[in-house]
């Protein structure tokens, strides 16, 4: 069995000089994410938790579920410290599960619905999880078969548990069951696993203490100015750190508030769940705020309980910024960050113009913020460069990567996050681009690197690039140029290859493009920066 601290090796705290200052300012307040729950419970035992169509569960209800559902994996020999992979869309076991799996001292491992055996796998072996949550379907995939799949490459993957049909698996809804005491979880242990958006190669995992991932929650609940009578809707999936804790479901959680889950973001469907809950604050990627703001023309729901539209995962384009309150009615708020922690938002009561032209100052007083060129020199006020960043929220080293955490943090600590910002006098952040060979697509970071691995394995394929081009309603489009050394795939006959590989949809190209050759840098890399010129 897998001990807390096997758990921990491989895990960049934060050094001790630092967390003793976080804890004396009040950022890190000692607690384990499963309290959030149960002191909310204590003080609104009656109020709205879970809203769906099946009905409403108050806070009481939604503790005591929790309770059961930690007593039942403990009881399949689940230990505190052990890794628990879940993949799950947006449904009340989500919610239930995660705070089962915090009180019984497991580490959440959070992956994307759309994740497939490429991703899974990868992450499974990783990670070291010993049991694997997931859907029986999602739409016409059977996640049961993932599940199979997985099982037979990485042994040490014990269990799976399924919401819905179990097939050859354990049912969800058979472990919980009552029970005496819960583990002691230390508040400075790893609470739950983020999934990088993975700007080089397979994503990495980012551990996130109790400590740190309860200070994101709360602070940024305070910020939106979260309380008892909001009702927050989870249109994106809920393992994003942007709906799970910017504030999302935690911090709705931490401040009495109800939580809607919706899998369909689609106008249709999200406006029909705003007007039957009277939500009042939900967050949303640049290419649904395009969409829903358009859909207000043909759509005639009752979008008035709607306070506070969040958007985040890329860059809000300045005009489509200055239509949503027109359109939605609801105040725009920008949020830019990472899993990796930092998180900044326009503010309640910045002006129009800052609230669409930045993406917002950070979260907290002692985020450190740098902004350097390219020989990590700090350029002078006003100017681009890259942002780095050290704060009480933000990761010291990806877990298990020491190699990748050489090149992407600074020896005195600070994470560099690849994105171009100029910083405005008042702290808000405008972001420019990037400077990691990544492709924004809708608000989800493509790894070119990852993507041109899959395609070189592809036997037609000589040499392969991917480059995002700028498309109105993603952002980013997937273009992959490729150098063949006999027929030519097509586009659907490429698609059909990586969904072989088990490659998540979301990662396959969009544009396909062929060439003779590809132009090579003076140090004989791949230009995409002459190659993005010349589509």
């Amino acid at each position: 069995m897998t001990s807390t601290s096997t758990a921990h090796d491989g895990f960049t705290p934060i050094p001790t000089e630092f967390a003793e200052a976080y804890r004396a300012a009040g950022y890190w307040d000692g607690r384990p994410l499963g309290e959030l729950l149960r002191a909310a419970a204590r003080q609104w035992p009656d109020r709205p938790a879970l809203l769906d169509e099946a009905g409403t569960r108050s806070y009481r209800e939604l503790d005591a579920a929790a309770d059961r559902m930690a007593h039942g994996f403990l009881a399949t020999g689940i230990e505190p410290g052990d890794r628990v992979l879940v993949q799950l869309p947006n449904v009340p076991e989500f919610v239930v599960a995660l705070f089962g799996l915090l009180r019984a001292g497991a580490i959440p491992v959070l992956t994307l619905p759309a994740h497939r055996r490429a991703e899974i796998e990868h992450l499974t072996e990783l990670s070291g999880a010993v049991a694997y949550l997931t859907a029986d379907r999602v739409g016409d995939f059977d996640h049961r078969e993932l599940a199979a799949q997985v099982q037979a490459r990485v042994p040490r993957l014990r269990q799976v548990f399924v919401v819905g049909d179990p097939g050859p698996f354990t049912a969800l809804d058979s472990l919980p069951r009552d029970g005496d005491s819960l583990p002691e979880v230390p508040a400075g242990a790893i609470a739950v696993m983020l999934v990088s958006g993975g700007t080089t190669g397979l994503p990495k995992l980012i551990a996130r203490t109790h400590d740190d991932y309860g200070y994101n929650a709360r602070a940024s609940a305070e910020i939106c100015g979260f309380g008892p009578q909001d009702v927050y809707l989870a249109t994106l999936p809920a393992a994003h750190n942007f709906p799970l804790s910017c504030p999302g479901i935690l911090g709705t959680i931490g401040t009495g508030g109800a939580i809607a889950l919706l899998s369909d973001p689609s106008p249709e469907s999200a406006f029909a769940a705003i007007e039957r809950h009277r939500v009042t604050v939900t967050s949303v990627v640049p290419p649904l705020a395009q969409l829903w703001c358009a859909a207000t023309e043909w759509e005639d729901a009752d979008l008035s309980s709607l306070r506070l539209l969040q958007v985040g995962g890329a860059k809000l384009a300045e005009a489509n910024a200055r239509t949503v309150r027109p359109t939605l009615g609801a105040t725009l708020q920008q949020v830019f960050g990472m899993a990796e922690g930092l998180i900044n938002y326009t503010r309640l009561d910045d002006s129009d113009d800052l609230v669409c032209t930045t993406q917002g100052r950070p979260l907290s007083p002692d985020d450190e913020i740098r902004v350097v060129d390219a020989s990590g020199n700090d350029v002078p006020p006003g100017e681009e460069g890259e942002l780095l960043t050290r704060g009480p929220y933000t990761l010291r080293g990806y877990y298990r990567a020491p190699e990748h955490n050489s090149r992407s943090f600074t020896p005195d600590g600070y994470y560099r996050s690849g994105d171009l910002v100029r910083q405005l006098p008042s702290g808000h952040l405008i972001v420019s681009g990037r400077i990691k060979d990544v492709i924004n697509r809708g608000g989800e970071n493509v790894s070119c690197d990852e993507l041109e691995e899959h395609l070189l394995a592809h036997p037609a394929i000589r040499h392969a690039a991917a480059v995002g081009l700028p498309d109105p309603v993603l952002g980013e489009k997937v273009c992959v140029v490729l150098v063949t050394q006999s027929e030519n795939p097509t586009l659907a006959e490429l698609r059909q290859f990586l969904t072989d590989r088990g490659l998540a949809g979301f990662k396959h190209p969009d544009l396909l493009h062929f060439s003779t050759s590809l132009p090579l840098t003076a140090v004989g890399k791949i230009d995409k920066k002459a190659l993005r010129a010349s589509l």
